[in-house]
């Protein structure tokens, strides 16, 4: 991103705000940078990051192995890509609220980001690791066989450097969504401790800057962590070539 561009939307943003003349409607820029900057300095504050982030990375790294899993086995064998694919697009299409209420019935609030970032994930990874495995070169997939490749040797050297552009791309998708699932599923159960009942505790005390401050918190953590998911798996991809 440009500095200019950052710059002049938060010009509109502090237009906007002088414009309602609320706080609690539209704070401006200064309001919410000071408010996270009061947030910062509580125990509070980064015990609630602690929580969610914990929460949404275990939904997220269960989805991208099983969703991994799944896509491999559903290579080999079409019954499993046959029968996947309608749960695939049923927990793709289904609303995330159908989700949180439904879950909200069977597990505690305490494991809903876990099993909505999980759910939201799934099938955009799956989807992606699919398509690169199906992108494989099948002259190399030949000569392994030609060869008497172990199985294990070549998913290392053959299956996983061509899958892993496309398996990257899909983690990346997969991550947005359950950031924005995991914490909808946290405002929705208000689990004790967790950013979700920070933001709806804001939002019930109309205390809009914190609520703008948590979701710009959010938002931070989401790239962040993005970034390294993406540093890891580019660091792999680099390894299996060196292979």
């Amino acid at each position: 991103m440009k500095i200019w561009a950052v710059l002049f939307w938060l010009a509109i943003w502090q237009l906007g705000s002088m414009a309602v003349g609320k706080a609690f409607l539209l704070p401006s820029p200064w309001q919410v940078i000071t408010c996270l900057g009061d947030l910062l300095v509580q125990a509070s504050f980064w015990r609630a990051i602690g929580y969610t982030l914990a929460r949404i990375a275990l939904g997220f790294l269960s989805a991208a192995f099983f969703g991994t899993l799944l896509a491999a086995s559903a290579t080999r064998y079409r019954w499993v890509r046959e029968l996947l694919s309608p749960l695939m697009l049923t927990v793709r299409t289904v609303p995330v609220a159908s989700f949180i209420i439904l879950a909200l019935i069977w597990f505690s609030s305490q494991r809903l980001s876990v099993l909505i970032s999980f759910l939201m994930g799934l099938p955009v990874v799956y989807a992606n690791a699919l398509e690169g495995f199906d992108a494989r070169d099948q002259g190399l997939q030949e000569m392994a066989l030609v060869f008497g490749l172990p199985t294990y040797r070549r998913i290392l050297y053959i299956d996983l450097p061509q899958a892993l552009p496309a398996l990257r791309t899909g983690c990346t998708l997969a991550l947005g969504l359950c950031w924005k699932a995991g914490v909808a599923a946290e405002v929705i159960a208000m689990p004790r401790g967790s950013i979700g009942e920070r933001m709806q505790q804001a939002k019930v005390y109309l205390e809009t800057p914190e609520l703008l401050a948590w979701t710009i918190t959010v938002v931070l953590l989401s790239v962040l962590f993005e970034h390294l998911v993406r540093a890891l798996l580019s660091l792999l991809e680099k390894r299996l070539r060196r292979l």
